[in-house]
């Protein structure tokens, strides 16, 4: 009912080498990072790695200057920070690898509460993760993305046919591998919040594409004059101002999350951004042209 564009003719399909090269990259730099979280050197959060998290509510305002200076000189190392200034919190973070965590959250609270004893400090929350918890979850989560993709691989392939399948399958592990290799390669924490994202964005990826991969089928089955190149331009041409609708009202309210959703949310909706633009990009020039240079047995489509 609503169209952001009128009546398109791009050939897509034409550019499909300049987005295999892209794809390419993106992929490379997703494989990179899966072998660094599956090694463990990557920026894991407590919630792989293991370690402490307490999270703080002070009643002053404070500076992550003055809270470092007073955990360094009460002897605590290796901890990192990170400030929420607008409700006077602060997040300190331990990451270690013993099997025994011991009492380090006492140990910070007890620190920072005498370090600022004019400023009423209250523990919001603590969490500690072992390292074989953490090492589990690791490994949870990358049987989860998989277990994910081979369900849509079954799926689609129920659906319309196996090479739509195969397009559809390598279009979303793609998104999922472009957003944990941007995640990894600026330094962004790997934790279970973005799993959840990166099992999210398969979702909307697979729903963009069944989208796409409708209007093909409708096409092939009726337009018997053009090339199998021309009927797929031609059908990612049609539900184009569909796409962009979506992903841009999807896009608003992932942008929302990330500008007023709070610190919590804050990698979640940032991650959402990502694969709403992976995925509407990989819809058209991933799972498509896959699927055109596709090599099977028979017709996509019996004509009618």
């Amino acid at each position: 009912m609503i169209e952001i564009v009128k009546k398109t003719n791009i050939d897509f399909m034409g550019f499909r080498k300049i987005a295999f090269l892209i794809s390419g990259i993106l992929m490379a730099l997703g494989i990179i990072g899966i072998i660094q979280v599956a090694n463990g050197t990557a920026n894991l959060g407590i919630d792989f790695a293991g370690g402490t998290a307490v999270m703080l509510k002070f009643e002053k305002p404070v500076t992550l200057q003055q809270v470092r200076a007073v955990l360094e000189s009460k002897g605590v190392k290796d901890f990192e920070l990170q400030d929420f200034p607008t409700v006077n919190k602060v997040l300190v973070k331990i990451k270690k690898k013993e099997k025994k965590l011991g009492a380090i959250s006492d140990r910070i609270i007890s620190s920072l509460k005498e370090g600022f004893k004019d400023n009423k400090i209250t523990v919001d929350s603590t969490m500690e993760i072992g390292p074989k918890v953490g090492s589990k979850l690791r490994r949870d989560a990358m049987w989860a993305i998989v277990a994910a993709t081979i369900g849509i691989l079954i799926y689609i392939a129920w659906r319309f046919q196996f090479r739509f399948s195969v397009g559809a399958t390598i279009a979303t592990f793609h998104d999922v591998l472009a957003v944990l290799g941007i995640f990894n390669i600026t330094g962004r924490e790997i934790n279970l919040v973005l799993v959840s994202a990166l099992l999210t964005i398969a979702g909307y990826s697979l729903t963009d594409t069944v989208v796409v991969f409708d209007r093909i089928r409708e096409n092939l089955r009726f337009i018997s004059k053009e090339t199998l190149e021309a009927v797929f331009n031609r059908s990612i041409n049609e539900v184009l101002s569909r796409t962009l609708i979506t992903s841009i009202t999807t896009l608003l309210a992932a942008l929302a999350l990330f500008l007023f959703g709070g610190a919590v949310i804050h990698d979640f909706a940032l991650a959402m951004i990502l694969g709403i633009t992976v995925g509407t990009y990989s819809s058209i020039f991933v799972a498509s042209p896959i699927v055109l240079m596709w090599k099977g047995k028979g017709p996509l489509i019996k004509k009618k």
